[in-house]
């Protein structure tokens, strides 16, 4: 599948796979604010055509583990209609910044979904798991 990609900063690298079979594409900052909450936000530098029926998803990279930072909305949502930059919003426990410019700050993935519609109805199918929640499934 081709995506068609701008670059809105000089510096703004293109992303590509590191290895073979990797699910994400490694994303790079180009510029680096702090927002009103104190917020990092790392610009990517890069706009991207998402292909309809598609979603861009955003994700911290598994380094940021050993760092006091997290992707502020936990996964990013990038819809096929936005054209503006690619930008990653990281909270940190400490003042220090997880990232700095030029590091990898996330991990983009585009895939297909489905366009669903909802039934309402009075009774859903029983199942296995049945109503259990958070943790019921084992440890």
């Amino acid at each position: 599948m081709k995506v068609k990609i701008k670059k809105l900063h000089e510096d703004a690298v293109i992303p590509s796979y590191a290895k073979h079979g990797d699910a994400g594409v490694d994303l790079y900052s180009v510029r680096l604010e702090k927002d009103k909450h104190q917020n990092d936000v790392h610009y990517t530098g890069l706009a991207v055509e998402i292909p309809e029926g598609h979603v861009g998803l955003l994700f911290p990279r598994s380094s940021i583990s050993k760092t006091s930072c997290v992707l502020r909305n936990a996964v990013g949502v990038i819809d096929s209609g936005y054209r503006g930059e690619i930008m990653l919003k990281f909270g940190c426990s400490s003042n220090l910044s997880c990232y700095s410019v030029g590091d990898r700050v996330g991990q983009l993935i585009i895939m297909p979904y489905p366009q669903v519609q909802f039934e309402e109805v009075e009774d859903l199918s029983d199942s296995d798991r049945g109503e259990g929640g958070f943790g019921s499934t084992g440890s």
